[in-house]
């Protein structure tokens, strides 16, 4: 089966996080390739790997969660960095022949539309540092 990333709304994420059946790193991985604007908070149990980092990396991270259903890829706002590591973790799925029916998924909007919408459930973000996000909660009032 060829594997090719798709969209996932925030929602659909949400979803998995506060399903208690479900398991980071079990049922689904979320992939932060954020670099130095990871600092200041993230999504519940995501893994930070800089997308500078990715083509080294890609090897390890689809070994390691070969067995996770969904793993979803995001940066700021998933428009380069977070699609990009997406596609290199799917086509070097693809190159090396995997027989998956693994999920990859790019979280649209990235970090940013979901500290947007989530800021304030503080289930929804850890390590979370509202003075790093004062610029982003300045513009909204």
């Amino acid at each position: 089966m060829v594997v090719s990333p798709v969209y996932a709304e925030p929602e659909e994420l949400v979803d998995m996080i506060r399903d208690p059946h479900k398991q980071a790193g079990k049922d689904y991985v979320v992939i932060d390739v954020r670099g130095d604007d990871y600092i200041g908070g993230h999504i519940p149990g995501a893994i930070n790997i800089p997308a500078g980092q990715m083509y080294d990396r890609v090897n390890d991270i689809i070994t390691e969660y070969a067995n996770v259903p969904i793993i979803y890829f995001h940066c700021a706002l998933s428009q380069m960095r977070g699609p990009k590591s997406a596609r290199i973790y799917s086509e070097t799925i693809n190159n090396l022949g995997k027989n998956t029916t693994q999920q990859v998924k790019i979280l649209r909007n990235g970090f940013e539309g979901w500290h947007h919408r989530y800021r304030k459930e503080v289930d929804l973000i850890e390590d979370y540092d509202k003075n790093v996000w004062a610029w982003a909660i300045e513009d909204e009032n």
